[in-house]
């Protein structure tokens, strides 16, 4: 046989063998599984808002294929156990900690300055100290604000009635986030020709007396984005109704808990927003102190029909164009 022949037959054979080797090794050789994060949740208090902040974060972080073991915890509203929760996340060295609503969030940044921390629920992070500003944060620590859209919320007790001077707050004495929004809410009101009178509160039983307070001082309610009163969104609904009071709330939550309406934000699209925020840290390896803090930018008006129904009150208000129903 030719020389240059059977040399061109063994280089053939040895490719084919080489091929078919690479076939074996791909068929058999197993994929590298997904790699799993552990993510701990320090919420602050259970009420719907920011119990739908923390499924809708969740639902996103599975929508975007990321592989997690949720380590859920609540305080019930104590400081003091978000403290220890944050400090427990941080000794088993999770990957990463999200902080629901502003006391689980100041308590997570306590504990660590190395584990990437993620809030939402927050008003201002800024005068929170838990971020140097919205573009900058400066830190490990960055997430989404539910600040929300106060002066389109406080306009409608206008459209609904004209004669309204007097509106009441009930605030809890110590969430700063309470403090910020009375200090605004003070503020955008008086174009409006409104005043703000306010209750404060230490704990959830000082609400009905609180109630009570502001149906001889006020004309309406507006109930901000505070842990305590969203806790009680529905005792409140009920004695303002009692008392003919027109009432507003910041969010969703509140009206479908028997509010009158909103113009305001969902917490679950927030929660969604900062699951984003958490697959660009897990698994895109994106610096936290490089992400600026993140808000909503779409409102939705709800109202309570059964409340309107209650209040006698007219389904073609203008204050009521373009909402969604709700009973």
């Amino acid at each position: 046989m030719n020389t240059s022949v059977l040399k061109e037959k063994i280089v053939g054979f040895a490719v084919m063998m080489l091929l078919f080797i690479g076939v074996f090794l791909i068929q058999h050789t197993p994929l590298k599984a997904a790699e799993k994060f552990v993510i701990g949740i320090s919420q602050f208090a259970e009420h719907p808002a920011l119990d739908a902040v923390r499924q809708g974060f969740e639902d996103e972080l599975k929508a975007q294929g990321v592989e997690t073991e949720i380590i859920y915890k609540n305080a019930q509203g104590d400081t003091g156990v978000a403290g220890i929760i944050a400090q427990k996340f941080a000794a088993d060295k999770v990957d990463l900690i999200f902080g629901i609503a502003t006391i689980s969030a100041q308590t997570a940044k306590q504990a660590t300055d190395t584990i990437p921390v993620l809030f939402s629920a927050v008003t201002d992070p800024v005068h929170s100290q838990l971020v140097n500003s919205m573009e900058n944060v400066g830190g490990n620590v960055t997430g989404t604000t539910d600040a929300s859209p106060m002066d389109k919320q406080l306009a409608l007790f206008k459209q609904l009635d004209s004669n309204i001077k007097k509106v009441g707050i009930i605030y809890n004495t110590s969430e700063s986030n309470s403090e910020i929004q009375v200090a605004q809410a003070k503020e955008i009101v008086k174009p409006l020709g409104m005043e703000i009178v306010t209750v404060g509160v230490n704990n959830i039983n000082d609400i009905p007396q609180a109630v009570n307070s502001l149906s001889s001082k006020a004309d309406a309610l507006y109930v901000i984005t505070d842990n305590i009163v969203a806790s009680a969104a529905g005792l409140i609904a009920k004695s303002a109704a009692e008392r003919k009071m027109l009432t507003i709330a910041a969010e969703e939550g509140p009206v479908k808990n028997g509010l009158l309406m909103t113009d305001g934000l969902s917490y679950y699209e927030l929660g969604k927003q900062t699951g984003v925020m958490a697959k660009k840290i897990l698994v895109d390896k994106v610096n936290p102190k490089d992400m600026p803090v993140e808000s909503l930018q779409n409102t939705t008006k709800i109202v309570n029909e059964n409340t309107m129904k209650k209040l006698k009150l007219d389904k073609n208000n203008p204050a009521f164009e373009g909402a969604v129903f709700v009973k």
